[in-house]
């Protein structure tokens, strides 16, 4: 991008922001005005601006550039003839004026240095034409950072983003707010420079959830792609939902476009991850919304309304109950025959998961198909869906009706699989779903005749492989050395870095059951002197 294009990107901005706010403020304060002492040669320059915000606004004309101010006489600051406080209370009040006056003179440097009052920055056209104006570029601004993401980096590193905040905050049209909202949308799709939003605060989520309430349709959409990025931390989620943004992101998903209920969606999907807003899901009764849009929204929607479910019933048992009985797992299973892919199911299956740590709903998950489900994607390449069904698993193993039936249905092969994968949660998801299957006897024969199940188990005793919890692997092995066979396939387990993870086992035999580790040590010694 030429050096040009970032220069006029601020100066945009600046020069909008600056001639939204010209008309706020009013000339006088506590009695204290300045005056032109200087005639204006240009026709152009402004005979009354007012000043944004963060000057003083008891500055009710520009000085020259001289800095010639004159001031009023005396009478205008203290009208009483005689002063009851003395020369004490005299000498403050002086002091304070010209405090006063040093803060204005500042000001006005501020202004003629920024070039604010430059020819053609300012003018005295009508309200229309300023309007106008304003629209132009704002419009002009909003292309720029739509070009691409250099772009906005050089508009957030020059202080756009409070620009535009303030902007919000003034008496724009519709129109010019529409466009700033257009415009920090953008800048949030930057993951760079989503800081800077968020370090806006409040300030900036009050403006856009006022855009959610009486916004068109077109900057609701655009403010909830900001709400998405801003929405992530714990004290702005707490912020959008005691304001109200939860009940103006459920009027969206049920009557906004399809495009805007997918964000909104995604905005409450991230709203509940945090405890402290799921109270303000129930005030707002948010379920059946939810529901809805799973069984009928365009897949993204479905996608985030799923997900948002299934954040809020991760940690209460009775919402889970509420809203099987109100049709979630039709909902659910109508989004799972539909997926595009494979990797949008990971949603569906975590949802599955949550569901499933309620054991009065695991016969229900069970007889409703969904059983074999979870085991098909087992096998899938997407890790993450992988892992999520081997906790599902896990989960639902939780009685000797629920082992047998996963047993039977094939779960045993795919999960000793995942026992070689690469990642550290994957082994640790499919040797904590393996321990739990196998206290049920019929399932460690099925065990037993896997080629690779007790070499792979053994593997992950070794002391090298970090943030593996060894007590899993462990009781998968312990299930099984009642069995003479199974006791000499451990003991030829010879690829598992020497002996080291052997002496883990038996430590862990001795620690558990010192009977086992004897029986143990006798084919290990017969085995070695054969």
């Amino acid at each position: 991008m030429k050096p040009t294009s970032s220069r006029l990107l601020t100066s945009s901005f600046f020069n909008l922001y600056s001639t939204q706010s010209l008309t706020q403020y009013p000339s006088k304060e506590n009695g204290l005005s300045l005056e032109r002492s200087f005639p204006i040669s240009n026709p152009n320059f402004p005979t009354s601006p007012t000043f944004p915000p963060t000057l003083s606004p008891s500055i009710s004309s520009v000085p020259s550039p001289k800095h010639s101010l004159k001031l009023f006489p005396c009478h205008s600051f203290v009208t009483a003839p005689i002063l009851p406080g003395g020369k004490l209370k005299t000498q403050n009040d002086v002091d304070s004026i010209s405090a006063k006056v040093d803060s204005h003179i500042k000001d006005c440097e501020v202004l003629i240095t920024s070039g604010v009052l430059h020819d053609g920055v300012v003018s005295t056209s009508s309200a229309s034409g300023r309007l106008s104006r304003e629209t132009r570029l704002s419009t002009r601004s909003l292309g720029l950072l739509q070009e691409d993401d250099k772009n906005v980096l050089i508009a957030v590193a020059q202080g756009v983003v409070p620009v535009l905040v303030r902007l919000l905050d003034s008496s724009s049209t519709s129109e010019i707010k529409e466009k700033t909202v257009t415009a920090i949308a953008r800048v949030s799709t930057v993951d760079s420079s989503k800081h800077v939003l968020i370090a806006e605060g409040l300030l900036l989520l009050h403006h856009l959830l006022r855009v959610l309430e009486s916004g068109s349709g077109f900057a609701k959409e655009k403010a909830c792609i900001a709400l998405n990025a801003l929405s992530t931390t714990k004290e702005n989620a707490r912020a959008i939902g005691s304001r109200g943004g939860i009940s103006s992101l459920l009027e969206i998903c049920l009557a906004g476009t399809p495009s805007s209920q997918a964000i909104a969606a995604g905005v409450l999907r991230n709203l509940a991850n945090f405890a402290d807003t799921r109270e303000n899901f129930f005030e707002e009764d948010a379920t059946p919304v939810l529901l809805t849009l799973a069984s009928s929204g365009t897949v993204l929607a479905r996608e985030y309304s799923i997900s948002c479910l299934s954040n809020l019933v991760r940690d209460d048992d009775n919402l889970k109950l509420v809203i099987v009985r109100k049709g979630a797992m039709d909902s659910l299973r109508t989004f799972w025959d539909s997926a595009p892919s494979v990797r949008s199911l990971e949603v569906a299956v975590e949802f599955l998961k949550n569901l499933a740590s309620d054991e009065r709903l695991v016969d229900y998950i069970i007889t409703d198909d969904f059983l074999q489900r979870i085991i098909d994607v087992l096998s899938c390449g997407v890790l993450g869906v992988r892992i999520q069904s081997a906790k599902a698993i896990f989960r639902l193993a939780c009685n000797t009706k629920s082992r047998k039936e996963l047993g039977e249905q094939g779960c045993i092969p795919p999960l000793i699989a995942m026992l070689d994968g690469k990642a550290i949660e994957e082994k640790q998801a499919a040797s904590k779903a393996l321990s739990s299957i196998l206290i049920y006897t019929g399932n460690r024969r099925i065990y037993k005749k896997e080629q690779r199940g007790i070499v792979s188990a053994v593997s992950l005793l070794d002391p090298s492989i970090p943030n593996l919890d060894k007590k899993y692997p462990v009781s998968i092995l312990m299930s099984l050395t009642h069995s003479k066979k199974c006791r000499i396939q451990m003991v030829n387990s010879g690829d598992h870095r020497s002996w080291k993870a052997m002496g883990c086992f038996l430590k862990a035999l001795k620690d558990h059951n010192p009977s086992q580790k004897s029986a143990f040590m006798g084919q290990y010694l017969l085995t070695k002197t054969a």
